[in-house]
């Protein structure tokens, strides 16, 4: 069976890659909404955008209701603005809640209903044209063909998967990392190495994913701590960057593992931040997702330095999840506790969130297969 590899039609990367861009980002159509955050605008990055916009004579509207996680209401209110200021594409300038609702607005916009509707099904219908800017290493959004959207009436988050919702144009400029505090260069970076590791290990994976997820695990544990501790550091912020893009292309294609399917629950439940979640249950799940895939494994910690290419296979793996264990540790990722939720509330809907888990599929693409019981074994262990 052949393997089918998407990819944004253009990829913009490097300094001063949103000017090269504009050119292409313009000729998508006549007028643009920027689907941004308060933050955006308050660092000056929305004026960046704005200001190539003008250099090339674009009209523009702004929606920056961004102000979490993203849901059927903001994606709701997106579309209005869209429909209002009569828009016909976007751009996304932010991290994966910015780029993941623009997604949405894309897809209503061109198909009609509500965001609800398009939940469980592939979508593979047209959408409106997309420009994916993002300020943050980790989500890879911008070269996905998932949205996750909060169901706020349900208390679910919906992955909505589909080929048309992959960004044509990615621009992938450091600058717009520059401003991102240490917490959550960590936490979307720790997301991007759940990214890459869990593409690589994936019962999907194919030669071609296997290439960005090694390249992207090289350089993500080459360069997050600098990152983390100097977010100066503009070298150290642009592979960062290429590393969240090429762990995007690789999830996106062989998609991801138990952490993700684990992860999904608890944010839409508890209201954690995506790349937080992840990086709660890193430590939880690697021991299990090793069982079954030590070969795999045994690669990352070969090609990141820590085992020799005389171990075998169990021992380089298991070097390989010290060093992440590792880094997780050095970044002060809060446990469940930690971050505020109540251990009756979280161990009162383990059930559910197990199943949800299961429902989302992910958890079935890890060589160690885990049922429901694996499941609500592994969220009781975040409290030990």
């Amino acid at each position: 069976m052949a393997n089918v590899l998407l990819v944004p039609h253009q990829i913009f990367t490097g300094e001063n890659a949103l000017t090269e861009a504009g050119p292409s980002i313009c000729a998508l159509g006549k007028k643009a909404l920027i689907v941004t955050d308060p933050f955006m605008i308050q660092f000056g990055n929305v004026a960046k955008v704005e200001a190539m916009l003008k250099g090339n004579n674009a009209p523009y509207a702004i929606f920056s209701d961004i102000t979490g996680e993203p849901t059927d209401k903001m994606v709701e209110a997106g579309l209005k603005v869209y429909a209002d200021e009569g828009c016909d594409y976007l751009i996304a300038l932010g991290g994966g809640s910015c780029i993941d609702t623009m997604k949405a607005i894309a897809v209503v916009a061109a198909g009609g209903g509500a965001i609800t509707d398009y939940m469980g099904r592939m979508i593979e219908e047209d959408v409106a044209p997309m420009v994916a800017i993002p300020t943050t290493a980790g989500t890879g959004s911008e070269a996905t063909r998932v949205t996750i959207i909060a169901d706020t009436v349900n208390q679910v988050k919906m992955m909505l998967i589909g080929p048309s919702i992959v960004p044509p144009v990615a621009v992938i400029d450091p600058v717009f990392t520059m401003t991102a505090p240490p917490s959550v260069t960590a936490n979307t970076g720790l997301d991007a190495l759940c990214h890459c590791m869990e593409a690589y290990t994936s019962r999907r994976a194919q030669p071609l994913t296997d290439t960005f997820a090694l390249s992207a695990v090289k350089r993500i544990v080459a360069n997050l701590s600098t990152c983390y501790h100097d977010g100066k550091n503009v070298e150290a912020r642009a592979q960062m960057s290429i590393a969240a893009l090429e762990a995007g292309i690789a999830f996106t294609n062989a998609s991801v593992t138990i952490i993700h399917g684990m992860s999904r629950p608890i944010g839409a439940l508890f209201h954690v931040p995506h790349g937080t979640s992840n990086a709660m249950l890193i430590k939880v799940c690697l021991p299990f997702m090793l069982t079954g895939c030590y070969d795999r494994f045994a690669d990352l910690g070969k090609a990141i330095g820590v085992a020799a290419d005389t171990d075998d296979d169990k021992t380089a793996a298991e070097k390989f999840q010290a060093k992440v264990m590792a880094m997780v540790d050095e970044m002060g990722i809060p446990t469940p506790a930690q971050f505020g939720i109540n251990k009756d509330d979280f161990f009162a809907v383990i059930d559910k969130m197990a199943d949800d888990a299961l429902t989302s599929g992910s958890p079935q693409n890890t060589w160690h297969q885990p049922t429901k019981e694996d499941l609500v074994e592994l969220y009781k262990k975040l409290w030990d």
